[in-house]
C-alpha cells in the first residue's frame, strides 16, 4: 500500500511539473490584467517578437495590418488568427465581426487554444453579450485542469462588467 501510494505521489508530481511548464497556447503571455488590458508577448517565433514592437507602442493599427499580413501567408495560424484578432479589437472603433471572425477561425483551427477563448470572451463583453462570454469561461474551467492564467483574467473580466452594470 505505501509503496503505491509512494508511485501515485511520484506520477502526480512529475503530471504537475509537465503541466506547469506547457506552453499556453504557443504564445506566452509576459504583462496584462484581467481586464484584456494590454499584452506584451514573448516567443521565439519572429512574427510574435515583430508583433511586439507594435503592441509595446500600442500602434494598434500597426500591429493588425502586420498580422492581417501574417494571416494571409500562414491562414492555417490559430496563434496568428488569435493574435490579429486581438490587434484588431484593440484598436479604436473595431470591426467587431472581422474580430469575431478570427477568433472562431483561431477555435476552429485549435479548439483548445486558450488565448482565444479568454480573448473572444472578452470581445463578447464589448458588445453586450455575457452569456457567450461565460459559455467560453465555461470552455476554459474545462481546458485548465489546475487553473489557468486565461480562465482567471476572463471570470475577472466577465465579474467586472456585471459589477459595472449593476
Amino acid at each position: 500500500m505505501a509503496k503505491e501510494m509512494k508511485a501515485t505521489g511520484a506520477l502526480m508530481v512529475a503530471l504537475f511539473a509537465a503541466v506547469s511548464v506547457l506552453p499556453s497556447a504557443g504564445v506566452a503571455r509576459a504583462a496584462g490584467d484581467a481586464g484584456g488590458g494590454d499584452r506584451t508577448w514573448k516567443s521565439a517565433d519572429p512574427v510574435v517578437e515583430k508583433l511586439a514592437t507594435f503592441t509595446s507602442r500600442k500602434d494598434w493599427q500597426g500591429a493588425a495590418e502586420y498580422m492581417k499580413s501574417e494571416v494571409a501567408r500562414n491562414p492555417g495560424s490559430a496563434d496568428y488568427n488569435n493574435l490579429y484578432a486581438y490587434a484588431l479589437r484593440k484598436g479604436p472603433n473595431p470591426d467587431m465581426n472581422l474580430v469575431f471572425r478570427h477568433y472562431n477561425e483561431a477555435l476552429r483551427i485549435d479548439p483548445n487554444h486558450r488565448n482565444a477563448h479568454e480573448y473572444i470572451g472578452e470581445a463578447f463583453l464589448m458588445v453586450g453579450n455575457v452569456a457567450k462570454a461565460k459559455e467560453h469561461l465555461a470552455a476554459l474551467d474545462r481546458l485548465c485542469t489546475f487553473g489557468c492564467e486565461e480562465f482567471t483574467d476572463l471570470k475577472k473580466a466577465i465579474a467586472d462588467y456585471e459589477a459595472k452594470k449593476k
